[in-house]
């Protein structure tokens, strides 16, 4: 029947038992401790404060007797009646002090024995002890010796009396808590023991059934796993229990039944892997010639196009040649352009400059004709001075002289000043002409530029064109060299799976199987090693090695059934 329990349920019920079991030793602890506490607390704030309070009252009324007694042997003392205030104040002090012991919790008897010590205490203090002092105040020796021999001792010890049998009940009291608390201590004692000894008997039940519970079954898996470890997997796997160790024991048997399973489908396996190895090396080997063929083909063209890239090169540099060339002649002629322009500017300054020479000129003629008639002026006006203007007549001739001089000069001046201006306006006729000439060149040459440039551009498209055609069919030639060689690699790892399934029979065959499931072993097929040609490792490469350009992996084309496999190659 334990066998079905679960090692979860033993463990959660016997933690459980344990669990209560220390919570009933841990609530009994408390409540023995609870009860020690609440006894200490009674001897002290009640037993042990009810005594002390008994003892100071009674105390304070012997100090009030002992200073009326000292009135009384020397009544004539200057501080008599400094004694009898202090006897007054130590009444006043045992009053306070029993008022605290009234005050204090008491049980029945206790509250009977307090009420007869009051009764008694009272009696002794208003009949007694006040009227003593009121005799002493009044100076009546007679009368206090009296009271002390008569009524004051008698009444004292019955106070006494009952004092002691109320302190009497407060010993008691508190010797029969400390014995109830030794009882409740041994009984705590002996419940904690057999408590422990309960546990540990339980731990030892539990843990003996658990450790049975646990290591049998582990022993008995630890066996199966010895034997599937030695190949032998026709062991029948018992299983008994239903609990997490059955569990262990269910998941072995399944294991053991799928690793069955799977060494009968890897000895089948290794045979159909083995052939179908054998017919893919056999392919690999017409693969090879043909990839083989194909680079060779690519080679070929590989080397036409580096011709042509070549020459498409050279007519490319010899356009761009061309076309700097053409420019350069252009800014030439666009400089010089713009030199006659600013020569046709400087011809045009330099008529204008002549034109307003001449005008001077004109101007200095007039100035000198002018000259001439105010001189002819004054030599007629000499004349007719007679000698007394004869010198001023001389004067006039010369000035008419000199003024026929200048104007015969700025004659002479200004035709030539007329000739240098027409001079200059056909030379700026001919510049004019001359600049209209040179941009005419400009445009023509910038047409020549232009036409230059296009077929620079033309040549260089042609030529990136060419070289991308050279580097498409240098990437083919390292695809196919790649081909190849993942054809050797395709021999090499035929090779190697045949090698592979022939070991992978040698190793599954160490497995026994069970007899009413095992099939034949698989027969090892007989190994074909491929023999690929030797000259595909040795294609020539094409002359011109362009940066390498990614080439999309080609999708894979959906693989055909294996009963065809020439034809499957044929159409390759």
């Amino acid at each position: 029947m334990l066998s079905n329990i679960t090692i979860k349920m033993r463990l959660i019920a016997t933690m459980s038992v344990l669990g209560v079991l220390i919570a009933l030793l841990g609530v009994m602890s408390i409540i023995s401790l609870k009860s020690a506490n609440n006894s200490l607390n009674e001897v002290y704030s009640n037993q042990l404060a009810s005594t002390q309070a008994i003892g100071e009252s009674q105390i304070a009324l012997g100090r009030a007797r002992f200073t009326m007694d000292r009135v009384m042997v020397h009544p004539d003392a200057a501080d008599a009646k400094d004694i009898l205030v202090r006897s007054e104040q130590f009444l006043e002090a045992s009053d306070k002090s029993w008022k605290v012991y009234l005050g204090l919790p008491q049980s029945a008897e206790e509250k009977s024995l307090s009420d007869d010590m009051d009764k008694k205490r009272n009696d002794y203090i208003s009949n007694g002890m006040l009227a003593m002092n009121k005799a002493l105040r009044e100076n009546n020796i007679e009368q206090a010796d009296k009271l002390m021999m008569t009524g004051l001792s008698a009444l004292y010890r019955t106070l006494d009396q009952a004092a002691e049998t109320l302190t009497q009940y407060q010993a008691t009291s508190a010797a029969r808590m400390y014995a109830e608390s030794q009882s409740s201590y041994q009984t705590q004692v002996t419940m904690a023991i057999i408590g422990m000894v309960v546990g540990a008997l339980l731990t030892i039940i539990s843990s003996i059934l658990l450790l049975r519970a646990i290591f049998g079954p582990l022993d008995q898996a630890l066996r199966h796993f010895g034997a599937i470890s030695d190949g032998n997997l026709a062991n029948d796997i018992v299983i008994t229990r239903h609990d997490e160790m059955g569990a262990l024991l269910t998941g072995l048997q399944k294991m053991q039944e799928r690793l069955s399973t799977t060494v009968r489908g890897v000895r089948d396996g290794s045979g159909a892997i083995a052939t179908a190895s054998n017919e893919i090396a056999s392919g690999n080997l017409d693969l090879s010639s043909r990839t083989e063929q194909q680079a060779s083909s690519l080679e070929e063209t590989a080397s036409s196009l580096e011709e042509l890239t070549s020459t498409v090169k050279q007519n490319s540099d010899n356009a761009r040649q061309a076309n700097q060339l053409a420019v350069s002649a252009s800014d030439v002629a666009v400089k010089g352009g713009a030199l006659v322009a600013q020569v046709v500017d400087t011809m045009g300054s330099i008529s204008e400059s002549s034109k307003k020479i001449a005008d001077i000129i004109g101007v200095i003629d007039g100035i000198a004709f002018q000259t001439n008639i105010l001189a002819l002026n004054a030599a007629v006006e000499a004349a007719r001075a007679g000698e007394q203007g004869r010198g001023f007549a001389v004067v006039a001739t010369e000035v008419r002289n000199l003024a026929h001089r200048s104007a015969s000069a700025a004659k002479d001046i200004k035709m030539l000043i007329e000739a240098s201006v027409l001079n200059v306006g056909a030379g700026s006729a001919l510049v004019s002409q001359t600049g209209t000439t040179m941009d005419e060149i400009v445009a023509s040459i910038r047409r020549v530029t232009d036409i230059m440039g296009e077929i620079s551009a033309a040549g260089h498209e042609q030529e990136l064109g060419i070289g991308q055609i050279n580097q498409a069919v240098a990437e083919m030639d390292t695809v196919t060299q790649q081909n190849a060689a993942l054809v050797e690699e395709a021999a090499a790892a035929s090779e190697a799976m045949q090698e592979q399934a022939a070991a992978l029979a040698e190793m599954v065959s160490i497995f026994k199987l069970d007899a009413a499931h095992s099939g034949p072993a698989a027969a090892k097929p007989a190994l074909r090693k491929p023999v690929v040609a030797a000259a595909s490792t040795a294609l020539k490469r094409p002359a011109v090695r362009l940066a390498p350009v990614s080439v999309a992996a080609a999708k894979p084309r959906p693989a055909k059934p294996a009963a065809d496999n020439s034809g499957e190659w044929e159409e390759f």
